[in-house]
């Protein structure tokens, strides 16, 4: 391989710090998630099930954005940086088989929507104190958050819609090809 191509191609391992540093605000999340989950389980007489309701939403959210930073770190780097030759092993993920740039994005925005609708629920269990001065949100942010999810909604669907119309017209190709 010539030197400029050489170079370009093995750019890809810059990434490595990134997925790295991913891995370790994955450890972060972990930490989190313990405070949290020790909190819930301290106060656990003391709060109402309002409060219990959205602690446990808090460790769901917790776990989602994790699962998040694993889709992105094993799925980025299966991608783009290297392969783990994971085949045949009994803890490889079952999507890692048949990932590409198109599968990891349509699965990543279907985990951006899972996080905001946890945050969105969260959100709707407290606006109960709306107007009471006590609660956290606004009427404007409620609306802002709701306007916000709908948009990722959309955003996935125009995303997995653009992913049908070229997985179609690679196999109008591929068809085109073989009867020729």
């Amino acid at each position: 391989m010539r030197p400029i191509p050489m170079l370009i191609f093995g750019s890809r391992w810059l990434q490595l710090p990134l997925y790295i540093g991913l891995i370790v605000a994955q450890g972060v999340y972990v930490v989190l998630f313990l405070k949290e989950l020790w909190h819930l389980f301290a106060h656990a007489f003391d709060f109402s099930e309002q409060q219990i309701m959205l602690a446990v939403l808090g460790l769901i959210d917790v776990v989602m954005i994790s699962n998040l930073l694993v889709m992105v770190i094993v799925g980025g780097y299966e991608t783009f940086v290297s392969r783990l030759n994971l085949q045949g092993h009994p803890d490889e993920p079952e999507w890692l088989s048949h990932v590409n740039a198109s599968v990891l994005k349509i699965k990543l925005a279907m985990a951006i929507i899972g996080i905001s609708s946890i945050h969105l629920l969260r959100t709707f269990i407290e606006a109960g104190a709306l107007g009471s001065g006590k609660g956290n949100y606004t009427e404007t942010g409620v609306m802002w958050q709701t306007i916000i999810h709908t948009v990722f909604i959309l955003s996935a669907i125009g995303i997995a819609y653009v992913d049908r119309l070229s997985n179609l017209a690679t196999e109008e190709a591929k068809h085109a090809v073989a009867h020729h």
